[in-house]
Parts: structure tokens; sequence; C-alpha cells
């Protein structure tokens, strides 16, 4: 018998009338198919719970984000080359990383930005620098097919899944450079400022310091990165607050809504 049930919620929107997608997907499972007879002995004793097998957790703007989305999410964020694999992805963040990026892929499909998709050969060389570089891939020695494989099956992944979420990353990073690094300048004075302010502070006395010429298109390309990341998470607020979100899970919507950067690039120093 399949039965499904409405669940509380907590709405962070100002429009909460999507009640009926807030439901859990439950199987009894003592209870027969219609018009199927069922000898067992469990037949005579009463019918146990419903098991559940995934439930809605979030709608953003009619898009259901489930439990096992955030379980997911969860296992992908081995691929991260931003985490530290020191601390797990809590299920909080999870969420905030879905939101953030299923508005994001809302609007870029609302544009329809077909430029912004990723060729084959994009995602096969950021699968390669997966396996070669990123270091819980390299303990577990991705680069050959065995260890790859050994890899997936280790955090309870596939090599269509890895290559599925290599994709969408790609598809959102492409779009916010193309979208908001277009017209953005960078001075010549702006970079000697962080050259000597931020970049010189950082080498200890008598230690050789880079000139400035060698590091200035690595301090050019930090400071884009820069401006970059403002004009994108303002724009991501925006989308925030004008969405309709809706956190269906208590537990989860116990935490304000951060603004979560799923294309966050790796910041770092020249």
């Amino acid at each position: 018998m399949i039965e499904v049930a409405p669940i509380p919620f907590v709405t962070t929107s100002r429009c909460a009338t999507r009640w009926l997608l807030a439901v859990s997907v439950a199987v009894a499972a003592a209870a027969p198919c219609p018009g199927q007879a069922n000898n067992s002995p469990a037949a005579a004793s009463p019918s146990k719970a419903p098991v559940v097998l995934d439930r809605a957790v979030a709608v953003v703007n009619k898009h259901v984000i489930l439990s096992s989305d955030l379980d997911d999410e969860i296992r992908l964020s081995i691929l991260d080359p931003n985490n530290s694999g020191q601390d797990e992805l809590t299920r909080e963040r999870a969420l905030e990383q879905l939101i953030s990026r299923t508005l994001i892929e809302q609007q870029i499909r609302q544009e329809d930005l077909e430029a912004v998709e990723p060729s084959q050969q994009e995602v096969d060389a950021r699968l390669k620098q997966i396996r070669t570089q990123l270091p819980a891939c390299v303990h577990q020695n991705c680069a050959t097919d065995p260890g790859w494989k050994a890899f997936l099956q280790s955090h309870g992944l596939t090599a269509d899944r890895v290559e599925s979420y290599l994709r969408y990353r790609l598809e959102i990073l492409r779009f916010v450079e193309q979208r908001f690094r277009q017209g953005i300048q960078i001075s010549q004075q702006q970079i000697e400022t962080y050259y000597h302010d931020t970049l010189l502070p950082q080498y200890a006395p008598g230690e050789p310091v880079p000139p400035l010429a060698d590091v200035a298109p690595r301090i050019q390309e930090i400071l884009l990165q820069q401006q970059v990341n403002v004009l994108f998470d303002n724009w991501l607020t925006n989308l925030r607050q004008q969405g309709d979100i809706e956190v269906l899970d208590p537990a989860l919507a116990t935490a304000p809504l951060a603004t979560e950067n799923p294309s966050a690039p790796q910041r770092g120093g020249p």
C-alpha cells in the first residue's frame, strides 16, 4: 500500500500555499497489494508502521528538494576542492547549497543560455583533474581505474553521477563568468595597492619577494574574482528575496537562510 501524507512545515517566504507538495512517500511493509491474498503469518498481526522512503524538505519556486537530495549533496561534497576534508557537510549547509543552485539553474533555463553548457572535453578535463589532484582521490590512487572505482564505492557514488555533478558545476561557473565578469576593470593602482598592502606583508623579513611585474597578472585575476563574487552574492541574495522558498522540515528551518555560493572558486594568493 502506498501512503502519501502531508507533513508539517515552516515557511521562509511570503507564500505558504503549497502544502500539498510536502509529502512523505511510505510503504506499509506488511500490507498486500489490492486483490492479492496474503497468507503469511504477518497477515494475522496488526499492520506494521509505514517505512518512509523519501520526503520533501523544501520547495524553491515550485521545485521540490527531497531529503535524498541532501544525502546526495553530502556524498558529492567529497569532490569539492574547497572542502578541507575535516568537517562533513551538514544537512543545513547542504540545503543552502541546493537552494542557491536551484535558483541559479532556474535563471539559466529562464534566459535560455545555451552558451554556458560545458563541452564533453571540458567535463573530461575536470574529471581528470579531480582524479589526479584532489587530495582525497590521491590517497586512494584514483588515477588508476581500480583506484577510482574503489573511491566511488567507498563514498556511495557512481561515475555517471560524478560526471553529472561536474557538468552542472562547470555550467554555473561559466554562467557566473559570463554574466558578472564582463565590464569589470582593474586599475594599475588597485594592483599596486594589493601588492604593497596584502601580498608583501605575507613575506618574512629577508625572504625573497617577487617583483610586482611578475605577480601583477595573478593579482589582477584575484581582484577580478573578488568583484565577481561581490556582484554574484548580491544577485543571488536578490533572487532569494524575490523567490518563493519554503523550508518544509522544521529541523532545517531553524538556521537562517544565508547566501551560499555553490560555484565558489578556490581563493588564494599569487
